[in-house]
């Protein structure tokens, strides 16, 4: 087996050196998705949008690979404040038709760019 980097211009570019995904076999890993708009590389304020927007950039990772939200086996989200739990926990849901993946869910004291939440996945291809 050898390893596929997975790039789309759907999602913001990564800010590090990594990448948005790779694929390996059957299993796609992406990358701690931080909630910039991929067209101005800007982030919102309000923790709903910051965990839609990682999503969204997670979805569009995975469409690049030929994926979709539907196959993702597990996901990470980091948040700065374990009181935005709820909020994290609604938007996230959305993104699902109720098979969840397995989770964990974990406060850090910060995250790249002043980000309020970080969210990465392992999904089939």
């Amino acid at each position: 087996m050898s390893k596929k980097i997975i790039a789309t211009e759907n999602a913001p570019a990564a800010i590090g050196p990594y990448s948005q995904a790779v694929q390996y076999g059957d299993t796609i890993y992406v990358s701690g998705q931080i909630p910039l708009h991929p067209e101005t590389k800007k982030m919102d304020d309000d923790v709903k949008a910051q965990t839609r927007q990682s999503m969204e950039n997670i979805k569009a990772i995975l469409k690049e690979a030929g994926s979709s939200m539907e196959k993702i086996i597990r996901c990470g989200i980091f948040v700065t404040d374990l009181g935005d739990f709820a909020t994290v926990n609604e938007v996230y849901a959305s993104f699902f038709t109720g098979d969840y993946p397995a989770r964990a869910t974990v406060q850090v004291a910060a995250l790249p760019l002043g980000a309020k939440v970080e969210i990465d996945a392992i999904a089939a291809a």
